[in-house]
């Protein structure tokens, strides 16, 4: 990982910053400098710096779907009609529950992740949502069991 970043202009101190950033959000400037035996705007320059080249893409707050009712975790392979799908992909892409919708190689294929509450809100979900989208030739769910190695955006710095 770390070569791939060097590759890309980012040094060594750009990449402890990110680590430390990827596992505290919330820590300061401050508290990153003093870990890292640099000043606070030296600090908050590198951040600026990484922000503007987009290799920090943004700051934001990752919620517990299962915290707040969502507790069936389901994925989606949809079929469409090619000329339909992003017609398809952008209503997706627009509804809450949906998490991530992705246009696949393949036969048309859309894969879209979707955070549900219960078997009832799944049936519903398809039926008015999903089955209702014109350009829709077929679907398949998978209801999600276990995550063994979950995503929560952006890659993982190790």
């Amino acid at each position: 990982m770390l070569d791939a970043m060097k590759a890309n202009g980012l040094d060594d101190l750009d990449y402890k910053i990110l680590k430390i950033l990827e596992r505290y959000g919330r820590r300061s400037f401050a508290e990153i400098g003093r870990e890292l035996n640099l000043s606070r705007t030296a600090v908050r320059e590198r951040v600026n710096q990484m922000m503007q080249e987009k290799v920090i893409e943004r700051f934001s707050v990752i919620i517990n779907p299962r915290a707040v009712g969502l507790n069936f975790s389901v994925f989606f392979e949809i079929e469409c009609n090619p000329a339909q799908l992003l017609d398809v992909a952008a209503v997706l892409a627009k509804n809450e529950y949906i998490l991530s919708c992705n246009q696949m190689t393949g036969k048309s294929t859309l894969h879209a992740h979707a955070a549900l509450r219960d078997k009832e809100h799944l049936e519903s979900f398809l039926t008015e949502v999903i089955y209702a989208l014109p350009g829709t030739r077929s679907v398949n769910s998978l209801l999600l069991l276990r995550g063994l190695k979950p995503k929560s955006g952006g890659i993982k710095i190790n």
